[in-house]
């Protein structure tokens, strides 16, 4: 597997078009969350920030970007000739994916580390991580779900759109509006739990509602998951 990620990590930085969605724009997001900080309390700005840098640099490195290279991987018969070797379709996956999922977690501990010198530190690191892995595992399950009703790599740019910006845009609720009304449904939707958890985990403050944001953050990577494992295709589509 370790010779396959290492492959991945060489056609990622080759591949212009992946390398801008893995490496640059993500990158590009997160110095200009840093230096024009969205509007909101000042108190809460460092968590707004981490909240908005940790979904959006997923979601194009990992879940854009993972998808795009799923589809381009399956177009060129390379899926379908590594599961004819001896590799298991688990390491066969883990080696594709291992790579952009790599580079996004050292892209989100820079930028990270930039805010806590810049602004705020977190006031609660494990939960911080735990979010970050749970984001990060959810994007990758959706990522293969995605790639398989996905045509072709420039495919990918619009198959992926509806989950990239209905995250997004419930974070963007969940952070702008709080969670006093409708609190129960901005949580069950895909992003929100995950956005009031890393708000949680930057600002700190009460931690008796941590367990009802973890659940369904949970939920959503496993039923990731689910769906990775049900549509996931090996061979082309026509």
């Amino acid at each position: 597997m370790l010779s396959l990620i290492q492959s991945e990590l060489r056609m990622l930085v080759r591949n212009r078009l992946v390398a801008v969605c893995a490496i640059l724009i993500p990158l590009g997001f997160g110095a200009f969350l840093i230096f024009s900080p969205p509007g909101g309390p000042a108190d809460q700005a460092g968590g707004t920030i981490a909240t908005l840098q940790i979904l959006i640099m997923v979601a194009m490195g990992v879940y854009v970007t993972g998808t795009t290279t799923l589809a381009a991987r399956r177009q060129t018969l390379m899926l379908k000739r590594l599961r004819s070797g001896a590799a298991s379709d688990t390491t066969i996956i883990a080696g594709l994916v291992l790579p952009v999922v790599i580079v996004s977690v050292v892209q989100i501990a820079v930028i990270l580390a930039i805010l806590s010198a810049t602004s705020s530190a977190p006031e609660n690191a494990p939960l911080l991580i735990l979010a970050v892995l749970l984001t990060e595992l959810m994007f990758v399950g959706f990522a293969l779900a995605t790639a398989g009703v996905t045509n072709s790599p420039e495919h990918a740019q619009v198959t992926t759109l509806p989950l990239f910006f209905l995250v997004l845009g419930v974070a963007f609720w969940v952070m702008f509006t709080g969670t006093e009304e409708l609190g129960w449904l901005k949580r069950a939707l895909p992003g929100g739990g995950l956005a009031e958890l890393i708000g949680v985990a930057w600002n700190g403050g009460d931690l008796s509602n941590v367990v009802s944001l973890i659940v369904p953050s949970v939920a959503w990577a496993v039923l990731a998951a689910y769906f990775a494992r049900t549509m996931f295709r090996w061979e082309p589509r026509s």
